[in-house]
């Protein structure tokens, strides 16, 4: 296998635009916590910063995954009902188990293997990821009453299962703590490994990736498997911040978490993202969510942000391509 260059063109373009990008987001950011603790001081109290952290975790753990996804220009719009289905699935087992262990191994296994089919029918059967994953989520937002109608308590209470989504260590919710340490895994993924490499050159140019002798449906598809992963692994959080599996748990979960990836600079056309954007994206509109509910605003103000983020980050990042083009 020949190794391709050490920083190819796209990665290079999502640098320099990772430190300006990345700026004005602090910035934004800055600027609306400022502006709801004038309204509101309650938002800076502990009780609101830990709900905060709680939420951006849920999304930046499957954002990490969403990313790569992203940056090899695929994209799973399935990541929501995934995440439902998941709830129910690993909920059941721990019922009928009394075991943590086997609850999230059951989890992961699903979404996992959720990732790994929609991985293989964009990339044996080439099909549109957008299309596939929209299959996808329909097929598991109904598959999901089809396996209970109802939500699945946690009958036994087990307290490790609690500590999962309501859990510290020290000071620091647990939540919080699985977030931070696949963020850092795959921020070093990307940053400092051949596999990193490889992931952003196969979405700036997947055919000169294919010249150098690198399978990119490899890449695409471990994207497809790591991102239905992180999916279990918040779905199982979730699942414990609620005592339950919900069905409807995942409802426009997705759209929040492709709002941060693609606000944080990731490009849908691939090859360009930083994990730091992103990063900085979860933490925008999970405050701005936050300020819409402490402020006594009208809630479904919460499903209209993310879409329209989604429309401006995208044509955004059409004038920055434009312009890189130039």
């Amino acid at each position: 296998m020949t190794d391709i260059p050490h920083q190819p063109a796209g990665r290079s373009m999502s640098i320099r635009f990772g430190k300006s990008g990345s700026l004005v987001l602090a910035l934004i950011l800055a600027a609306l916590c400022i502006v709801i603790s004038i309204a509101e001081p309650q938002f800076y109290s502990e009780a609101n910063v830990i709900a905060i952290l709680r939420q951006c975790a849920l999304v930046l753990i499957v954002a990490c995954g969403m990313t790569m996804l992203i940056i090899t220009a695929e994209v799973d719009l399935s990541v929501g009902a995934s995440l439902a289905f998941v709830g129910c699935i690993g909920m059941s087992v721990l019922n009928a188990t009394h075991s943590l262990a086997l609850g999230m191994l059951a989890g992961l296994a699903f979404a996992g293997a959720v990732g790994l089919a929609n991985g293989l029918i964009v990339t044996r059967l080439k099909v549109n990821s957008l299309i596939a994953t929209i299959g996808t989520m329909m097929m598991l937002q109904g598959g999901v009453y089809l396996f209970t109608r109802e939500a699945v308590q946690n009958h036994h209470q087990l307290v490790d299962f609690t500590a999962l989504g309501a859990g510290y260590v020290g000071a620091i919710p647990i939540p919080v703590i699985f977030a931070a340490v696949i963020f850092l895994i795959a921020w070093i993924t990307l940053r400092f490994t051949v596999l990193g490499r490889f992931i952003y050159a196969v979405g700036a140019n997947e055919k000169a990736v294919r010249l150098s002798g690198v399978r990119s449906e490899r890449l695409k598809l471990f994207a497809f498997v790591l991102t239905g992963l992180c999916v279990g692994i918040a779905g199982m959080i979730l699942s414990s911040l609620m005592n339950a599996g919900q069905p409807t748990a995942g409802r426009g979960f997705e759209l929040t978490v492709i709002a941060a990836v693609i606000l944080g600079g990731t490009s849908l056309t691939g090859g360009r993202g930083t994990l730091f954007g992103t990063l900085l994206g979860v933490l925008v509109l999970k405050v701005i969510d936050n300020g819409i509910i402490i402020l006594g605003w009208n809630q479904d103000l919460q499903m209209i942000v993310p879409g329209v983020v989604i429309i401006l980050a995208t044509y955004l990042d059409i004038v920055r391509s434009k312009a890189n083009a130039r």
